[in-house]
């Protein structure tokens, strides 16, 4: 059956682990980024420092360093606990061990909470919160979301991941979600109904392997693109 939570929980990731998830050549980070459910990932503080341009949004920005610190630790050992439970689901290659999960993760999120002061002061940090953004038509090149969509499909309704792909499609003229699959590891119910409403509206849909695998079989990421 493999990993499952009840909740959405945060959680993050580095800017090299993004890199390899969507598929990011160096003409893209050079794009005007907007980093959806971004939680406590590394992404935005790495890319800034290299120059780039990126703005995240999540829900948990409403609190503080010293809160998203608290609900992480709360958090973690679950995570942890759950994957070493589970282990035949992963593929243990660049990140090896449970334990060595949890040290990049953390790593990860030590950056990011490193930089959250000045990112929201920055205005780089957005507690707005899909499927309802308060930004721009194409105010944005990219859209990524990463772990939320069809990661936890058992949450959040069929309905809700085509408002949210929708909204992305709105503010951004690409959107790259990774990955396609639950928290379990089964291709998420919802992936091919989502394709299909959208191809039916008009947008180009595509599905493309991509150099990371963690979950087994979790290589591929969906790539809608809104120039209709």
């Amino acid at each position: 059956m493999g990993f499952n939570l009840e909740n959405v929980i945060p959680w993050g990731r580095s800017m090299q682990e993004y890199i390899k998830m969507f598929n990011l050549t160096p003409e893209d980070l050079k794009l005007n980024i907007l980093d959806c459910a971004g939680g406590p990932a590394s992404f935005n503080a790495e890319m800034t420092r290299q120059g780039y341009k990126v703005i995240s949004c999540d829900p948990i920005y409403q609190f503080t360093a010293d809160e998203i610190y608290t609900r992480i630790q709360d958090t973690y050992e679950t995570v942890i606990q759950g994957v070493k439970a589970n282990q035949e689901c992963y593929v243990w290659q660049d990140i090896q061990s449970p334990e060595m999960m949890g040290e990049i993760r953390m790593a990860a999120m030590r950056q990011f909470l490193a930089d959250f002061p000045l990112g929201i002061n920055q205005k780089r940090y957005l507690s707005d919160e899909l499927p309802n953004l308060p930004l721009e038509i194409n105010q944005f090149d990219l859209a990524l979301c990463s772990h939320l969509l069809f990661t936890y499909s058992e949450q959040l309704s069929e309905e809700f991941h085509l408002a949210s792909i929708l909204e992305m499609c709105r503010v951004a003229k690409e959107v790259r979600i990774f990955p396609l699959l639950k928290l379990s590891g089964e291709l998420s119910p919802w992936l091919q109904p989502v394709i299909t409403e959208l191809q039916q509206r008009g947008y180009a849909v595509e599905i493309k392997q991509v150099p990371y695998e963690f979950q087994q079989n979790g290589n591929q990421i969906l790539r809608v693109n809104s120039d209709r």
